[in-house]
């Protein structure tokens, strides 16, 4: 048996360097909103159920920090608009909408939300983006969960490269000084 060399062997050495950690605040911002993303579940069709599937343990939202499901608009940051939109139903999902608080971000589920799908009738609107903003398009009819998660991670990825509340009010103060 050969030993191991001594250039193989791995420490680990957990002291930080004057245990002081340096990083942008937009990078710490968008790092704990990209992380703890607070759904507003807007389940108008067979959708829905995909969406719930993918709480499920065998799919598990919270392994993408979206594990807290808000059923009140005012404490949720993601709008997940999944199924056939009404313009019945319409109103309701702008009202939910606008009592969100910024930031927040929209993910239309299914080609119902995201086109109006297979239903061309006055009573459909043809997606929920003539409504709301729409950061994430997720296809497929009913898209599978597994879907629904790439579409939180490319969600995650829009979080994580945008400026946060602190950058953008630098920006316009410099752009109003100008």
């Amino acid at each position: 048996m050969v030993a191991p060399a001594e250039s193989t062997v791995a420490a680990y050495d957990s002291k930080v360097e004057g245990n002081v950690i340096f990083t942008k605040m937009d990078a710490a911002i968008n790092w704990m909103r990209k992380n703890s993303m607070w759904p507003m579940p807007m389940g108008l069709a067979c959708c829905a159920i995909e969406m719930m599937a993918a709480a499920c343990s065998r799919y598990d939202l919270s392994r993408f920090g979206a594990e807290v499901m808000r059923f009140s608009p005012r404490q949720a940051d993601v709008m997940i608009v999944a199924g056939t939109v009404t313009y019945k139903m319409a109103l309701a999902v702008k009202r939910i909408w606008d009592q969100m608080p910024e930031p927040k971000w929209c993910i239309a589920m299914g080609a119902c939300a995201s086109s109006g799908g297979m239903y061309r009738s006055y009573a459909v609107l043809q997606g929920i983006d003539q409504l709301i903003p729409v950061d994430v398009y997720i296809s497929g009819c009913p898209p599978r969960p597994e879907a629904l998660l790439e579409g939180l991670m490319r969600l995650q990825h829009k979080i994580e490269t945008e400026h946060s509340f602190v950058e953008q009010k630098k920006e316009l103060i410099a752009e109003l000084t100008a």
